[in-house]
Order: C-alpha cells, then structure tokens, then sequence
C-alpha cells in the first residue's frame, strides 16, 4: 500500500512541476487554474495522511510556512551592482561607440532586454535544491527573504536536472503581472484598504511581509536576467545562461534578443519598444549588456556600475480615463486588432482617445469592458496602450465586448493564426486589408511615396482608379479622373505623379518591404536584400534556402516562400518589373583578384567551441566575406561543428555537406590560433 501511496505522490509531484515549468517557463499551459488546483489538492491530502513521504522539494511546501520573526542580513559574494541609466538613445548609441573603441574596433553581440519594473532578488540554489533568496539591499548585502520566495512563481524548490550544480545562484526580478494586481487592488478596495499605487510597491512590500501565506496572495513572479555566484556550472554568452536556466525550470525575461553592430541595436530596440504593450507586466525601459562573459571582464566596472551593461530608461506617465467603445480594425494582413475607444485625457501634453488592445487574448487577459475605468500609459516612443482595468471602480453598468466572429469590412469568417496568437480576415480582397497595403506601401517604412497619404487611398478605392499596388503606378493615364477628386489640383496631382515616379529607383529592400509578405518589415527585407540581390532570385529559393539565410529561420522563410509561389504574388512581380520598378540585381561577381577567404561561401556553425563562441565564431566569417547560417541546406558550403553537435550535424551529413572541427575552420582560414597547443581565444 505504501508503495503505491509513495509512487502516487512522486508522480503528482513530478506532474505538478511540469505543469509549474510550463505555466512559468515557456508560457504555455496544458491545463486550467482548477484542473491544477485539483491536483495540488490531491498531493496535500496524500501527504497529510503520509507524512512519511515529505519532502521539502514538495510543490505543497510554496502553500506558505509559519510567520518569520524577522529577516537576517547577508553579504551577497558577489555585488549586486546597479546598472548606470541613460535617457537618451543618441547617448546609448555613444555608449556603444566606447566599448567598441575598448574592445579594438570590435563589434560586440549585445543582449536587448526589457527592463522590467520590479524587484532584485538574487536566487540561490545548492545542490539543486532552493537554498537562499536575498534582496539587492544596498548591493552589498541584502535581507534574507527565503521564506517568502519559496512561494514566488517561477523560482523551483529543486532544479530540473539530475546533475546539479554545487552552487547557482541566478539573478532578476520579482514582479507581479499587471492582471494579478488590478485583482488584488479590488480586493484592498473590498476590504477598505488604501490601494497600493502600482505593481512594483505590491511587490516590494510583499518580499517584506513576514507571514509567506499573504505574501502568496499577491501572487509574486521571478524572472532571471544574469548569473551571481556559482560553482560547477559556466557559460561563454548571455545567451547560453539563458538557455541553460530555462532548461533548469527558471523562466527569464521573455522578448531578449541579441544585437551586432550600431544599426542591429537601434532596430532591435525599437522592435522591442513597439511590442511594450503586449507585455503582461510594466517596464521602464530597455536594457543593453555585452553577451560574452570575457567581454565583460576585459571591460570591467566601476564602484558602482559595470562598464558593459547600461539601461535606457524613459519616463512614463499614467492616467485614468473611461472606455466609451470598442471597435475593431482590419490590417494589411487581415489581422483583427480590437481598439478602445477613450474618453480624451491628457497624457504628457497629448491628448489621448484611442488605444490599442492588440488581439482578442489580450482583451480577455485584461478582461476589459465598455465603460470601464482603465489606466493608460504613455511611454518614451510607446504609442499609449492600456494597461490595467481598475476593477474596484466597477459599478455593474459595464458592458463584455463580443470580438466578432466575422471580419467587420467584408463578412468573411475569421481564422485563428496556427499559433493561436492572431485572429485574421482569409480574404486577400477585403477591402480593409487592401486599404491597409496600400497606406503601408506608401509610407515612409517602405516606398516613401510624397502625394500619396491614408485619404487619398482612400478616394482612389471609392473612385474604382486603383485595385492593387501595380494599379498605382497606372494612375499616370488617368490623370483627368485624379483632377475630379477631392483636394486634387494640378499641383496635387503632379506632385503624385512625380512620387510615384520617384519610388521606382528605390532601394530593393523598401519594395521587399511594401509587399505585404507576413513578417518582412524593414530589417527582414535588408537582410534579404542583402543574401539574394533582386526579387527573381528570391523567387528561386526553396524554403530550406531561405531559413539558411542568417536571422530568417523557417517560420519567416515559409512566409517568404508562399508569397513567391502563389499566383497573386508571381503576377505582382512581372506587373511591377514590366512597369520599371526597381526589383534588384544579382550579386556582382567577385573579383578573384582581390577575394576574402571566405567569400561568397555560407557557414553554419554549430555544438559547442573551445577557442571561440559561436558568436565569435559568426563575426569572424563575416569579417572573412562569408554568410553565417542558422540551418543546413544544400547551399551551404560547410559546417563547424564543435562538441555536442546535435541536428545540424545530422542534417549535413545527410546531404552530404563538408564538416570540418573548430582546428579545421581556423587552419582553413589561416588563423594565428590554428595551431593546436595554443588554447587562447581569438
């Protein structure tokens, strides 16, 4: 009997953390809020009547211990340093200037994070098992607060490995997502309480509270950002301390990306500054690191900061205002983005009436209501979006907001995207989505047309003088119809004409652009631009070709793939180079004279290398005039493959593909670390 009981409980355990791990980690529930309280339910009741069976790695011992009668100070072995703030982005910008003047010229891989509005806490785990929180404090030494993180969402009680590290100690920030607060606001509200003013004080003071029971209440949250002390356990990158503690059931800040060079940063930062306000949880700016760990020994730090990280901090403003409707619009690729209608307030010395909802998981998460009191932010360059629901202001009054199950432009039902993120319209002629490519296609992010503007689309699809992006540049024989619209003088008229003219000689990366081919913005087209040269030769890749290309993958090259190939896309190609349009042109041959070892030649790296990082690794083949790719096809030219190459390697040697070991590539290249005694990095 025992031993059934024993094998019930370590299997509800292992099914509870998974459950944890898939909550927390990837964001990707299986089961609802009940089901797993059912379970959690189930493990408590079986342990109660067996406490012979306890285990403090239980997931029933985050339910909260007995009250604490205070909190001990300790010494952090390594310093929690703040990082130095900087308000400006041209500063960032001169910032990174510096440490490639440090670093001899060098480009350094930097991560692009958020910075999340919360609370350090750094996370210590011995032998696997959760040891030790401590506070920042004044970066020296902070309070223990072990008791309280025990029942912090995303910190395990035991890592999820077989081989543990002797010591990890993980470091980020303790938050609490802004549904959870607007919830707990309510309940102070219910209970007479002065609410507390935003997520970050609710967090705070949580960490402090010394009954874990009502810390659990406010359902705190640990996202890591970077290592602390450690033994038994390294990494060369940021990137790969990432990957590692997530494998170890530690979710980390999501949206991080990496950035190489001055123009990789900016567009990097603004992709994450546009995407703010999908964001569960509030941040107050963006934070830059150099990756590679020896990077940032070499570069050191101050007293106070350390030289290779800095935030960029923007200031944030709030208001709270009434949603008077909310409508939804179809875009350019038949997405349908629900949209609140606000009662105009003042935000920062613009007045605001309108605010993105993002999509219909986001109207449920905020669980939003016509006739809601709502407070909106306004951020740095962050268009103004909603962030919570003041749900304690509700009166009964309220109204639920239905998201249709039909397009609202042409009745067309909807489909959900395959990752269930998107609903869209299917219908390539929705009038709202062809609207929507046309104001796109002549925005400044793609053909920068002068003359032609949202309301002058708008009168040349109402007059029947344009049905597409090729009509656009037909509209030069019908100029008496352009004199009769609105607002269309000779003046207006040449003016058009002439941008349109103007537009054909444009760079083929703003015409890749403008096409309307899901997930090619302006970076994507650049880099496509810049692998293949003209539309024809894009036209020829297979989908396994496309992925190669550096920072493409499957998902973009699948999209890419489908625009080429289907019928409406090989008919818009042939309109537009028969009309002269700019379509690119192959790569100039390379003139042998004068050829880079590598040049013209796709490299995939991949496993683990001794001399160098991958990222090294990528810099050097660029530097040499070959392509870094991110998978294997038969284009690729050869593959280094390092310790634990897994897939890649597999898929070269399937195809046939030349493979050569880290001593190899570098002897290949003639590097002065070809030489097998020298273990130095380059």
């Amino acid at each position: 009997m025992n031993t059934s009981v024993r094998r019930e409980i370590e299997r509800l355990r292992e099914e509870i953390e998974r459950h944890n791990r898939l909550y927390y980690v990837q964001a990707a529930p299986e089961i609802s809020d009940r089901e797993f309280d059912r379970l959690m339910q189930r493990l408590e009741q079986l342990e109660k009547d067996h406490p012979e069976f306890a285990s403090p790695d239980s997931p029933t011992q985050r339910v909260g211990g007995q009250p604490v009668d205070g909190f001990e100070t300790v010494t952090h072995r390594i310093p929690m340093l703040s990082l130095e703030n900087i308000f400006d982005e041209q500063e960032l910008l001169q910032w990174y200037d510096s440490l490639k003047k440090d670093l001899d010229g060098q480009d350094p891989e930097c991560t692009v994070e958020y910075k999340i509005d919360g609370v350090a806490l750094a996370v210590i785990w011995e032998g696997g098992r959760l040891s030790r929180a401590v506070t920042r404090g004044d970066g020296a030494a902070g309070d223990d607060v072990t008791s309280n993180a025990r029942v912090i969402g995303g910190i395990p009680l035991g890592l999820h490995t077989k081989t543990p590290p002797p010591v990890l100690e993980v470091r980020g920030e303790v938050l609490i997502h802004n549904e959870d607060f607007a919830a707990f606001q309510a309940a102070q509200a219910e209970r007479g309480e002065e609410p507390f003013r935003n997520p970050r004080n609710a967090a705070a003071g949580a960490l402090k509270l010394l009954d874990p029971s009502m810390t659990r209440r406010r359902k705190l949250r640990f996202l890591a950002h970077g290592p602390g002390y450690c033994e038994g356990i390294g990494w060369q990158t940021a990137v790969e301390f990432f990957d590692a503690v997530r494998d170890l059931g530690i979710p980390v800040t999501p949206g991080t990306r990496t950035a190489v060079g001055r123009d990789s940063l900016q567009r990097t930062m603004a992709e994450l500054v546009e995407e703010v306000p999908e964001l569960p949880f509030e941040v107050d700016g963006i934070v830059v690191k150099v990756s590679s760990f020896d990077l940032r020994r070499r570069l050191g730090e101050t007293s106070k900061f350390p030289r290779w990280a800095r935030a960029y901090k923007w200031e944030r403003y709030e208001a709270e205002t009434r949603v008077r409707h909310i409508a939804v619009q179809v875009g350019r690729t038949g997405t349908l983005t629900p949209v609140a209608d606000l009662e105009p307030v003042v935000i920062d010395g613009t007045t605001v009436s309108r605010a993105s909802l993002h999509n219909r998981d986001e109207l449920q998460r905020l669980d939003i209501r016509i006739g809601d009191r709502v407070l909106v932010e306004k951020a740095g360059r962050i268009i103004p979006h909603v962030l919570r629901v003041n749900v304690a202001a509700r009166t009964g009054q309220e109204q639920p907001f239905r998201f249709p199950d039909r397009c609202p432009e042409c009745g067309t039902a909807v489909q959900r995207d395959d990752d269930g993120v998107f609903i869209r319209c299917p219908n390539p002629q929705c009038p709202a989505q062809l609207r929507e490519t046309l104001v796109y296609f002549a925005s400044r992010s793609a053909m920068d047309i002068d003359g032609l503007g949202e309301k002058l689309v708008e009168q040349l699809l109402e007059a029947g003088l344009v049905d597409g992006i090729a009509s656009l540049y037909r509209l030069k024989d019908r100029r008496n119809e352009l004199l009769k619209l609105d607002r269309m003088g000779e003046k207006s008229v040449d003016r058009l004409l002439a941008g349109l003219e103007q537009s054909k000689s444009r760079p083929l990366w703003r015409l890749l652009a403008g096409l309307n081919i899901r997930h090619v913005g302006e970076n994507n087209a650049r880099i496509l631009e810049s692998a293949f040269g003209s539309l024809s030769a894009i036209a020829e890749q297979s989908v396994e070709d496309l992925a190669a290309v550096d920072e493409i993958g499957p998902v973009i090259a699948e999209s890419v793939y489908r625009f080429f190939h289907s019928e409406s896309g090989r008919q818009l190609i042939q309109e537009l180079e028969e009309l002269g349009l700019n379509t690119g042109t192959a790569p100039a041959p390379v003139d042998e004279s004068d050829e880079k070892p590598l040049q013209g030649q796709t490299v995939v790296v991949t496993g683990t290398l001794t001399r160098m990082t991958r990222d090294d690794a990528k810099q050097l083949i660029r530097s040499l005039g070959g392509k870094p790719a991110g998978s294997v096809s038969k284009r690729t030219d050869f593959v280094v493959a390092g310790d634990k190459a897994g897939s890649k390697l597999d898929r070269a040697r399937e195809l046939g593909v030349q493979v050569l070991t880290e001593q190899q590539f570098l002897e290949r290249i003639g590097h002065p670390n070809s030489t097998p005694e020298n273990d130095a990095s380059p």
